[in-house]
Order: C-alpha cells, then sequence, then structure tokens
C-alpha cells in the first residue's frame, strides 16, 4: 500500500459540507489528518465544527490553496460533479487528489476520460499522480 500523505500535508475537502464529505472529514481529522479547508461552491466563508476547531470553506479549490497553502484535495461530490472537481484540483496545483464519487457510474465511456488523462499527464510532470 502507497501512502501519499506525510505530516506536511495540507487537505482540501471537495464537498466537506455534504453528509458525506462531512462523515469522511470527521474520520480523517480523527486520524491526524490536517485538513485545513473544505470547498462548496456558495457556501465560502462559512466553517464547519470538527473536534471544536471549526474549518473554514471556500468557494473553490482555487481560493482554498491561496488561503491555506492546501497541497492535496479529497473529493466528496456526486458523480456527475467529480469529473470537474477533480479537473479544479488539479488546475489549482494540488500534487495528489484521491476522488470518493457518490454513486458512481459503472462505467466511464472511454471518451470523456480523455481529458482528464491528459490533464492528469500535464499535471504529474514526470511524477506519479495518482486519483
Amino acid at each position: 500500500m502507497a501512502i501519499f500523505l506525510d505530516y506536511t500535508s495540507k487537505v482540501v475537502v471537495q464537498g466537506m459540507t455534504g453528509a458525506e464529505g462531512r462523515k469522511h472529514t470527521q474520520r480523517m481529522i480523527m486520524s491526524g489528518t490536517r485538513v485545513v479547508g473544505g470547498v462548496t461552491p456558495g457556501k465560502g466563508g462559512q466553517s464547519v465544527r470538527f473536534e471544536e476547531d471549526p474549518v473554514p470553506v471556500f468557494d473553490s479549490v482555487h481560493e482554498a490553496v491561496a488561503a491555506t497553502g492546501a497541497d492535496v484535495s479529497v473529493v466528496f461530490v456526486p458523480a456527475p460533479y467529480a469529473r470537474a472537481a477533480v479537473m479544479e484540483a488539479i488546475d489549482a496545483a494540488c500534487r495528489s487528489w484521491c476522488a470518493s464519487p457518490k454513486a458512481s457510474p459503472s462505467a466511464t465511456p472511454p471518451s470523456s476520460s480523455a481529458p482528464l488523462r491528459r490533464a492528469v499527464a500535464r499535471a504529474s510532470s514526470g511524477r506519479t499522480v495518482r486519483g
């Protein structure tokens, strides 16, 4: 098993205000992950309380990275929005990301996966990027 996080990793959670995002964010914080922010469009400026500490919510990954220095994104969004969320994380220069879309479709047409594969290849610049 590979480990992609270390004590310097700063994690932003896309979809943190949803039920799945909130549940898994709580688990990550309890296990020692440094969650520095969440992203939910339209809910920027709010915060969610975990373990007595509020975690700020931003409207975009770009805003979260600029404000917190996050370098890892974890995605908990509905399946129709997962691809766009991962592309946003890549575009915001997150060094790694993990997606767990809710109700994932069982198969993705290869043609629609091509832009994502190209973006991952471009973002990796010689290093391994897993998602």
